[in-house]
């Protein structure tokens, strides 16, 4: 059978391309540490996976859930909200999500009509931008560039707007994810609010990615947009189980803004699924509630920490060039030509060639988008002792 054209015209999967590297590179007995994707290895709190082994066994939690969530989940992720940002939501402002990358695929859906423009990060998650595709969207690329600490150029995409808005299509939606991912870059509420300004002037919604709020360091805190008063109007924001507490394999997460905006997202919901497993919601009311598993968070962020201080200290040996990140468990290096001595058309893919060579996996920058070009992302996600055996074994590459 002939694929649709929306199939035929998306690049290869990022992860998907890296998996068959991996595989490969074990098919010949490699030993292979893989600092790619950002899985992390520490395991689920105990309590979470407590609270989920209870609930399975009720049979009142084996029927349809809500596509919207539990009440209570929606509950407890209110008082979340509260206590955690100082902003109010109420439970009809709360869409539980089968994991924060669905929640992403799916609001394109909602508010885009085949010809609209939707403006994604460039590097960013590939997600952003496929999904404004299936949408029958036009994706508008808004670089991310080194010079400008990994920052859109708002002045620049002023312009780039204006100009699109003089043809038939309406720019209607703006992907923005800070801590960023791939780069690491964090902002501050200046910086928010240049952004929400921008977006209540050209009318477009943002859907602000903040799946990695809580995995900060140095004391740095990570802001919800909606410490912007405005952006209530202008955005939705999107927060992800699977990196606070290590649960990527159980697919929750949620999504909270206005009732007007979020239900652009729980319309298309209604039709194509039909929500998160009960048991699993429950298990994660007890994420949000348990002072132990607080307590857990705190320590594998300590954690985390450690690692990335190990992989910065040994990078800078090599004169890596790179930021030291204040959130995310990623570090975003650059790849210089002539010092990697690497020639070919995509740098980035030739470095991580090399690295899987010596039995690393790295993440190409290129996979991220044309702005990646040139850089890796390290993910440490890996223990203390393997990682800096995986930078042990790359350092001739650098």
């Amino acid at each position: 059978m002939n694929p649709a054209k929306r199939i035929q015209t998306l690049p290869p999967y990022l992860f998907a391309e890296v998996d068959k590297k991996v595989a490969k590179a074990k098919s010949k007995g490699k030993d292979i540490i893989n600092l790619s994707i950002g899985d992390p290895d520490l395991p689920t709190p105990k309590p979470v996976v407590e609270k989920l082994y209870e609930a399975a066994k009720n049979p009142d939690t084996h029927h349809y859930p809500s596509y919207v969530g539990m009440k209570d989940l929606r509950l407890e992720i209110s008082n979340r909200m509260k206590k955690r940002f100082n902003a109010d939501f109420s439970e009809d402002e709360i869409c539980v999500l089968i994991g924060s990358k669905e929640g992403i695929a799916h609001l394109p859906l909602g508010i885009i009509n085949p010809g609209d423009y939707g403006i994604y990060p460039d590097p960013g998650y590939p997600v952003y931008r496929t999904s404004i595709m299936f949408a029958g969207g036009k994706p508008v690329q808004m670089p991310l560039k080194q010079e400008n600490k990994f920052l859109p150029d708002m002045d620049e995409l002023n312009k780039k707007i204006k100009f699109l808005s003089l043809g038939k299509g309406k720019t209607k939606l703006m992907f923005l994810n800070y801590p960023n991912n791939p780069t690491s870059a964090t902002i501050d509420l200046k910086f928010l609010k240049e952004v929400v300004e921008f977006a209540i002037e050209n009318e477009i919604l943002i859907c602000y990615d903040n799946a990695y709020s809580e995995m900060t360091f140095d004391n740095y805190v990570a802001p919800t947009i909606f410490e912007i008063k405005e952006a209530r109007e202008t955005a939705i924001e999107i927060f992800s189980f699977s990196k606070t507490y290590n649960m990527t394999g159980w697919r929750i997460g949620f999504a909270v803004g206005k009732s007007e905006n979020l239900n652009l997202l729980k319309k298309v919901k209604e039709n194509f699924d039909s929500g998160v497993f009960n048991a699993i919601q429950i298990a994660a009311i007890e994420a949000l509630r348990s002072k132990d598993v607080e307590s857990e968070v705190r320590k594998n962020m300590k954690i985390f920490e450690e690692r990335r201080n190990v992989v910065c200290e040994k990078l800078e040996e090599f004169g890596a060039e790179f930021e030291k990140p204040k959130a995310t468990f990623y570090i975003w290096v650059k790849v210089n030509k002539e010092k990697f001595k690497v020639t070919e058309e995509s740098p980035s893919m030739k470095f991580c060639d090399k690295a899987i060579e010596k039995g690393v996996v790295l993440t190409p920058g290129v996979g991220f988008g044309e702005y990646g070009e040139g850089f890796v992302r390290i993910a440490i996600t890996q223990s203390r002792e393997r990682i800096t055996e995986g930078i042990e074994r790359i350092k001739e590459i650098f």
